[in-house]
């Protein structure tokens, strides 16, 4: 397993997290490293929040304390307002800037950013060319395979991308029609692979180590990008990069050690957050992290009815005592 060079970046492994609007956010970004993520991604940040100089947006990209490298994603349809944003994030400490023209939400496609930049590659290139003179970091883009089936321009947007200057491209194996739904394309990963030199990243269906393995033989991708696997389990991280490395898998976490993490992550989260942020913003973190344990549902409704971090923080110890005591029994 080799690093992955990015343009001046050199990214230690090849397993990175995706940016997850709503989720990767300083405490996840920080347990994702822990977890040996090669590289991890702030949710996707507003060019036009940025220029207008919102201050709860500059949040989204506050990297203090975090060890590096930090991507920062942002998003915009005015070349010369996601230039801006670009020279802000990284002047945030952002080791590479991510654009995004991927996000098939409707808020965001119906301003003409995100996935709707694939119907219009001549701003796309713009907004590429502008942001790759506006910072002297690596410039990536990330993209679905098109925005439906009769419009797959995810080959002609990485060709665009790299002649306009961008260090790697991603590629997401959906259409945006497609959402989240259905299976993910690789052979598009490996079609963009073939057609450019520059890195290219797989993302889309890689919720186990051997689908790390797997998409990077299919495709000749450089490197897989994790999304909804990690949600809940940034063991996934820990476990792909062991796997690509030494080809053997690591056990899946006990139950008492999924609990253990959640509350790290809640406590975490609390520390940097505070409480009235955190508290109802963690609900859904603490969902993922319980999903399929037993009595689950339960645990569940307790967090969902907290309203304090030391009622939620108390849930969850209780919950890990109960499952230590039970492993304890078994093992006796």
């Amino acid at each position: 397993m080799k690093p992955v060079k990015i343009g001046s970046l050199v990214v230690p492994n090849p397993v990175l997290a995706a940016p997850m609007a709503g989720v990767t956010d300083k405490a996840f970004r920080i347990l994702a490293k822990l977890a040996g993520c090669g590289l991890v991604y702030t949710e996707m940040v507003s060019s036009e929040a940025i220029f207008h100089g919102n201050r709860k947006t500059f949040q989204l990209f506050d990297l203090e304390g975090e060890t590096g490298p930090v991507a920062v994603q942002i998003f915009g349809s005015d070349p010369r307002k996601v230039a801006h944003a670009a020279k802000v994030v990284v002047e945030h400490g952002a080791a590479l800037v991510d654009i995004n023209m991927g996000c098939p939400v409707p808020k965001v496609v119906k301003n003409g950013e995100g996935c709707a930049l694939m119907r219009d590659l001549p701003r796309a290139a713009a907004i590429i060319r502008a942001v790759r003179e506006a910072v002297d970091v690596p410039v990536t883009v990330k993209m679905r395979k098109g925005w439906d089936q009769q419009e797959v321009t995810a080959p002609q947007l990485a060709l665009l991308a790299e002649e306009c200057g961008a260090d790697a491209v991603t590629v997401h194996g959906r259409t945006r029609d497609q959402y989240y739904s259905g299976e993910a394309d690789w052979e598009i990963i490996k079609k963009v692979k073939e057609l450019v030199k520059i890195p290219v990243f797989g993302n889309g269906d890689v919720f186990t180590p051997q689908d790390a393995l797997r998409m990077i033989e299919t495709t000749g991708c450089d490197a897989v990008m994790i999304g909804r696997g990690a949600l809940g389990n940034p063991w996934l991280f820990r476990r792909t990069v062991y796997y690509l490395e030494k080809g053997e898998l690591l056990p899946e976490p006990a139950p008492a050690e999924k609990v253990g993490l959640a509350l790290f992550h809640f406590d975490l989260a609390v520390s940097l957050k505070g409480a009235e942020v955190a508290v109802p913003q963690l609900r859904k973190h603490l969902s993922w992290y319980l999903k399929a344990l037993p009595r689950a549902a339960q645990k569940r409704m307790l967090i969902n009815s907290a309203r304090t971090p030391e009622d939620v923080h108390k849930i969850l110890l209780d919950f890990l005592k109960e499952l230590s005591l039970s492993s304890l029994t078994l093992s006796t």
